[in-house]
């Protein structure tokens, strides 16, 4: 017990035995929590009934023993008496006359978690009072004094249950004021309506759940209070609730945009209501299901992947320090062709290696407006004179974590399907693009083409769907769908006046280009690929140790300052690079650390090392490698 602890003990024992009136506290279990000394002096009790944990038991037993409560014949049946008296926990006032001649006072009040308190009060003088008020007033008439001894004895009861009322009033306020500050707390909307729909009781937490909505609503009808939209998803299930049916069930508000699971509980009363917002959740259940559907069961990769993508990011190391050399224009053109075509290659591996596993996303901070600007300098030339494509980016300034590659295949996709739309008439493509509170990146894709027909808006997202009868293959929709779900979003289908409409929704992550300097340890047994890397990463200002087999870098990996390293699966000597991490991790590295290889996703090596440590396949860029180490590896 510490000192703080000790004082307020001794303090507690203290102003307990300066009342002059003995109590006594007992548990559920009928076991003593406190007594104070004029109750131990009042039934000159032994010092082992008035400690915690004495027996109420053993102290009544003890009482009848001496004649506490007259002449008794069987001691054993009185205590089992009392005891099951006592197990009630009700409150109580009685007197009684004690064997030496005493009349005591007993008032008993239950505890909330139990047990009761219970306080003894001599009243022998008062008593003694009585009697010689009713032997010196010849006067007074019996039926008098009884009254007045009656009327005395009530009067004692009525304190003592105002006593009791008193603190059971406090003890319900207390237990008020917690649940209404648990309720605060709570990251949901509770809530309950009456039998007429109107807010009875509620936190002030819808607005946190559907943020265009008002926080003080007490009083206000549900339909006001959740608005027009939000209260048309839920009008089926709320008078089902009326009805006595339970529910629960989630729908998207119009508004703000949000994921909210509402659930109804209804009472005699009227309805309760939990709501909350479940947005990150649902956009991580369509990610995962994605993911799913995206498996297959072909293995057509081989071991040639492997050189390939290494080769790759040599290439491509190459031609990024050539293109920060002084060169002609011609050359720099070669360069850029040259790089073009590494990256097709590595593209190409993505491909296969889609066909036998889920496809790998590689987010890195893109700076949007650009990112649209590249699109169109990209889409532009595949559309004839009479189509126009403009583009509208809003509120876009901040930098975005997201999949650059596979985002412009599925715009790319969406024009050329705008353009086949248009058929060969006048007719304009517009791309818009804004954040939609904070939670949703929207980009639509309108044209001024036919529109959907009402088949294609029910089934132009399965696979293998075509209104191009046999010039289409039903699989670029699809492919659209199929990407924006892996990463959490959402794709409609829609007409406008003028044509079709598709609005994607991807998740909205703002980021940033810089990176924080580290000491990055390489681990890479190519001398070509080694090199490669180190000048990307010194490019990036970090600085860069090296090792060419695992036996070197568990040595190098320990010095102090190391903060990230970085090793390739595959090393020389008889040590993987994920056997290093193992033992590092077990020595107590805490630097990041996080693998790259060239191996082919459905390679089993590769597959158990990704499920362990953060892996950035080959072949990869500069940039590829600075949004890799941005990203968090903990």
């Amino acid at each position: 017990m510490g000192s703080s602890q000790a004082t307020t003990e001794n303090l507690t024992r203290a102003g307990l035995n300066l009342i002059q009136q003995a109590l006594s506290i007992y548990d559920s279990d009928l076991r003593c929590v406190r007594v104070n000394r004029p109750f131990k002096e009042m039934f000159d009790l032994p010092e082992n009934l008035c400690i915690p944990g004495a027996y109420f038991s053993d102290t009544i037993r003890f009482l009848a023993a001496r004649g506490e409560y007259g002449e008794i014949s069987d001691v054993e049946e009185f205590v089992i008496s009392r005891v099951d008296q006592a197990r009630t926990f009700e409150a109580h006032y009685m007197e009684r006359t004690r064997a030496n001649g005493h009349t005591i006072s007993v008032e008993g009040s239950p505890l909330p978690e139990g047990g009761w308190v219970t306080v003894y009060t001599d009243i022998t003088a008062i008593k003694d009072q009585e009697k010689l008020l009713r032997g010196r007033t010849d006067d007074l008439s019996d039926q008098l004094l009884d009254h007045t001894e009656r009327l005395s004895q009530s009067n004692r009861e009525l304190a003592a249950t105002n006593a009791t009322l008193e603190e059971t009033k406090r003890q319900l306020t207390e237990m008020e004021a917690r649940a209404r500050v648990t309720t605060e707390m709570m990251p949901a909307h509770i809530a309950h309506v009456d039998e007429d729909g109107n807010y009875t009781y509620s936190n002030r937490r819808l607005s946190t759940v559907i943020p265009s909505r008002p926080t003080d609503i007490l009083g206000m009808h549900i339909s006001e209070a959740l608005g027009k939209s939000a209260f048309a998803y839920i009008k089926p299930y709320y008078e089902k609730a009326q009805n006595g049916e339970v529910s629960v069930f989630e729908f998207t508000d119009d508004d703000s945009q949000r994921r909210v699971r509402v659930a109804f509980n209804p009472d005699q009363r009227g309805v309760y209501i939990l709501s909350m917002d479940v947005t990150e959740e649902a956009q991580a259940r369509a990610a995962l299901s994605q993911t799913h559907k995206r498996e297959l069961a072909v293995q057509l990769t081989s071991g040639l992947a492997h050189d390939f993508a290494n080769l790759l990011t040599i290439i491509l190391g190459m031609q990024s320090r050539l293109s920060r050399m002084n060169q002609t224009a011609d050359a720099q053109e070669l360069i850029s062709a040259t790089q073009s075509a590494a990256h097709r290659g590595g593209t190409l591996l993505n491909r296969i290696a889609e066909m036998s596993g889920p496809r790998e996303m590689r987010p890195k901070p893109v700076d949007f407006c650009r990112f649209m600007s590249d699109l169109m300098t990209l889409a532009t030339p595949t559309l004839p004179n009479q189509v126009t494509l403009t583009s509208h980016c809003e509120g876009m300034e901040q930098p975005v974590l997201l999949d650059p590659g596979s985002l412009q295949d599925s715009l790319l996709n969406l024009v050329l399907n705008a353009k086949d739309a248009i058929g060969t008439q006048a007719g304009e493509i517009t791309i818009s693009t804004k954040p939609v509170r904070d939670t949703w990146l929207e980009i639509t894709v309108a044209d001024t083409g036919c529109g959907f027909s009402d088949e294609a808006l029910e089934h132009g997202l399965d696979p293998f769907f075509t209104t191009k009868g046999g010039e289409g293959s039903g699989l670029g929709l699809s492919m659209v769908y199929g990407l924006t779900k892996l990463v959490g979003g959402d794709l409609k289908l829609n007409n406008c006046t003028k044509g079709a409409v598709i609005t994607l929704r991807l998740p909205l992550r703002f980021t940033s280009f810089e990176a924080t300097p580290k000491l990055v340890l390489l681990v890479e047994d190519s001398d070509d690929i080694r090199a490669t890397v180190r000048e990307m990463l010194t490019d990036m200002g970090h600085r860069v140790i090296e090792a060419t087999s695992a036996e070197e870098g568990s040595a190098l990996a320990m010095l102090e300052g190391v903060n990230f390293v970085l090793s390739d699966i595959t090393l020389i000597g008889g040590m993987t690079g994920v056997q290093m991490f193992d033992t590092l991790k077990q020595n107590g590295l805490k630097a990041n650390a996080c693998l790259m290889t060239s191996l082919p996703a459905n390679n089993p090596i590769r597959k158990d090392a990704a499920a362990r440590y953060s892996l950035i396949p080959k072949p990869f860029t500069a940039t590829d490698l600075a949004a890799f180490m941005k990203m968090d590896h903990a």
